[in-house]
């Protein structure tokens, strides 16, 4: 098949590579925007409760206030607001209010409180003020963000000499500052991703054309991919969360480059043993092919598992990034080697170092090592991922997204200093929904209802009744004692609070407890379910994809085993870099799922790459031992290669300046060093070795084509 399809690609070189340029044209001018939310409630199913709190809220409550915005304000000088202060706050809140942007705000600014007081701090030296959002309103959308960038420009304008400095923050300023830091982000990911691809790859082959190769070809897979995700959320309505851009940057690249590799080091060993360029690029398509496709497919399946997630987030990702790999895949397979195939080995200027085969590499070494003393080299490896996974036990999950905000920008600025004054909870009261349609509820009842939620833990203070228009529902609010985004916050909203709302919910009548803790606490729930659905269903899938491809019920349990170790040493080398090192109370909760969509996929392959090639010695003749030291000698360079290019591809993430995205470079490029230079060089070509022939039971695909006759014939 794939001896086929590169016969097929050198005939028609021309033709393959004007479709590939024609369909990136069409795609880039017919397909929509690839667009993603910031709003975490579109995330959940209907049926968990801040959902459902969040839909009777906008059925009985058209009306209610939600805030969009708060402005914290303060004296340039530092001094405690004046007499005269707090009156010029009151007459920029009047003058702003009809310049807001209607389809984002009230036109109100509320900057006194109920009893017409401002709003100022204890020490008397901040105040703020309250901007909600208007009806219908998510305050995540582009035009929230145009909405809260004309906020601040009118704030500029009032107070210029005032004498008074107001800063906005809030869920819109914040979406527009993690907006506009997710653009800056993705620029510095995508130079800092290039810069290192054409580095590395110059230090490896020397080759200017090949430097540009990965550059030019996931220039146009990156056009085609980003068409085709656009089209598939929009046709099945998914919601991608604002990180999917920067990691689909980081997955091109890395697995674009991946699989070139993969390609250019069988084609370059090909043309040292004397083949021309057009037999060289169909054997290297022809061996190569199936380990490629087989890792693609892998990588797809690890991906397209998530639609099973509960999180809209992840069925989101999950197709969008299958979708990516798939066409890079294709790309690999077709697009690569028309292009090596027509620069023949002109592909290799101005080097000529690749006409000869290394006499005693690193990999030479390694290999004798594999091949010398499995037992050892398994134990040694085996027992460092080991002793790392053991820390993933301390694990903490975080929800606070505040850590994943930018620093030094307006919102975060404001929301701290906001937080040293006031009480943390008062940036967002978490609202309590009381359905009592078709229920008599006394004043009395809703007067202890509201007590009970006060003394809940966490709760400072508690707001309402306010009843429903039409009756049937009443609205309490709450001042929580913890940032609303915090996980103090999500875990006494899990808890306490919604337990005392539950059991003090007068007869007939059900209580909800929404708002942004009790998305978290759900999202949490959620997390938890997935873990224990997705995750094996897609190491079932793979395992089967395995023994397909290897013929084998065994060599599919262990592999698997491997790139399990692999992930936990992974997550516990990051929980010791973060959490014991760096002090971080916790990781984002994310962390795991997306390790497992890089480390575990992406680790998959080069284990198909390894014992796919391991294979192939056996079939020479070598017996086990043998066959792995061989594996390693010529394989290893492609992974390590591939390893370090990768890895280095997830380190730019690093560059994106917050902890969410730090956190998830860091273990991201760790995990594939570790799934790359442990367990595919060490690892799975050791365990392979001792196993022996007994790897490959009940199928005989270690054997020699003479073996095959013989077992054959008797």
């Amino acid at each position: 098949m794939f001896g086929a399809l590169g016969r097929f690609v050198t005939r028609f070189r021309w033709y393959v590579i004007a479709a590939w340029v024609l369909i990136a044209v069409i795609v880039s001018a017919t397909a929509p925007a690839l667009e993603s939310t910031q709003d975490n409630s579109e995330f959940l199913p209907d049926h968990y409760e801040s959902i459902q709190a969040l839909q009777l809220q906008e059925e009985k409550f058209s009306d209610a206030f939600t805030p969009g915005a708060i402005l914290v304000i303060e004296r340039e000088d530092g001094d405690a607001p004046t007499a005269d202060d707090q009156a010029q706050v009151a007459t920029i809140g009047e003058e702003l209010a009809p310049k807001l942007g209607k389809k984002t705000f009230q036109q109100q600014v509320y900057a006194v409180d109920e009893a017409g007081e401002p709003n100022l701090s204890e020490d008397e030296t901040v105040m703020f003020a309250v901007i909600p959002l208007a009806d219908g309103a998510s305050g995540f959308d582009p035009q929230a963000f145009d909405d809260a960038e004309d906020l601040r420009d009118e704030l500029e304008k009032l107070t210029e000499d005032t004498g008074l400095e107001i800063r906005a923050t809030g869920s819109v300023p914040q979406g527009l500052d993690s907006q506009d830091s997710s653009e800056k982000t993705l620029q510095i990911v995508g130079i800092a991703t290039v810069v290192l691809i054409v580095g590395l790859l110059a230090l490896i082959f020397r080759s200017v054309l090949i430097c540009l190769l990965p550059v030019v070809v996931v220039g146009v897979v990156s056009v085609i991919a980003t068409g085709a995700i656009a089209w598939a959320n929009d046709i099945f309505d998914l919601k991608a969360d604002a990180s999917v851009q920067q990691i689909l940057i980081v997955v091109l690249y890395g697995v674009g480059t991946d699989y070139i590799l993969f390609f250019l080091f069988r084609h370059r060993e090909r043309l040292r043993e004397g083949a021309e360029v057009k037999a060289a690029v169909e054997h290297s398509i022809d061996r190569a092919g199936e380990a490629i496709a087989s890792a693609g497919g892998a990588v797809i399946v690890a991906f397209m598992a998530l639609i099973l997630s509960s999180l809209s987030i992840f069925r989101a990702i999950g197709p969008a990034l299958a979708i990516a790999v798939f066409i890079t895949l294709i790309a690999a397979l077709t697009l690569v080697p028309a292009i090596v195939s027509l620069l023949g080995k002109k592909l290799f200027w101005p080097s000529k170092s690749w006409q000869t085969e290394p006499e005693h590499g690193t990999f030479n070494k390694l290999g004798n090592l594999v091949g010398r003393r499995p037992g050892a080299t398994a134990l040694a490896s085996g027992g460092a991922m080991a002793v790392l996974a053991i820390f993933a036990l301390g694990f903490n999950p975080s929800f606070d997204f505040n850590s994943s905000l930018p620093d030094g920008v307006e919102s975060t600025e404001a929301l701290e200093t906001f937080q040293e004054h006031f009480s943390a909870g008062a940036a967002e009261p978490v609202p309590v929904l009381l359905d009592a349609e078709g229920a008599d509820v006394s004043e009395d009842q809703l007067t202890d209802f509201a007590t009970a939620l006060g003394e809940a833990k966490g709760v400072d203070q508690v707001a309402g009744p306010v009843p429903s228009e039409e009756g049937g529902a009443y609205q309490f609010f709450l001042t929580l004692h913890d940032d609303p985004t915090s996980d103090a916050a999500q875990t006494n909203v899990g808890g306490p609070i919604r337990d005392a709302a539950h059991d003090a919910a007068p007869e007939g009548t059900e209580a909800y407890v929404g708002g942004t803790p009790g998305i978290f606490a759900d999202m949490s729930t959620a997390m938890a379910r997935d873990y224990k659905v997705v995750f094996p269903v897609a190491a079932i899938v793979i395992m089967v994809i395995l023994a397909l491809l290897l013929r084998s019920l065994v060599a599919p349990w262990f592999l698997m085993a491997a790139v399990g170790l692999g992930f936990a040493a992974t997550l516990g080398t990051t929980v010791i870099a973060f959490q014991h090192i760096g002090g971080e109370p916790g990781l984002i909760f994310m962390l795991p799922i997306y390790i497992y969509l890089f480390v575990t996929a992406l680790g998959t392959d080069y284990n198909i790459l390894m014992i796919a090639r391991l294979r192939e010695e056996a079939r020479e003749g070598k017996d086990p031992r043998e066959a792995a030291r061989q594996a390693v000698t010529h394989a290893g360079p492609t992974v390590g290669a591939a390893g370090i290019i990768l890895a280095g591809t997830f380190a730019a993430l690093m560059l994106g300046g917050n902890t969410l995205i730090v956190s998830m470079g860091f273990a991201l490029a760790v995990g594939i060093l570790i799934v790359a230079f442990v367990m595919s060089l060490f690892f799975t070509p050791a365990l392979t070795a001792l196993l022996g022939h007994a790897a490959w039971w009940p199928g005989h695909a270690d054997e020699t084509a003479a073996q095959h006759e013989e077992r054959v014939g008797h």
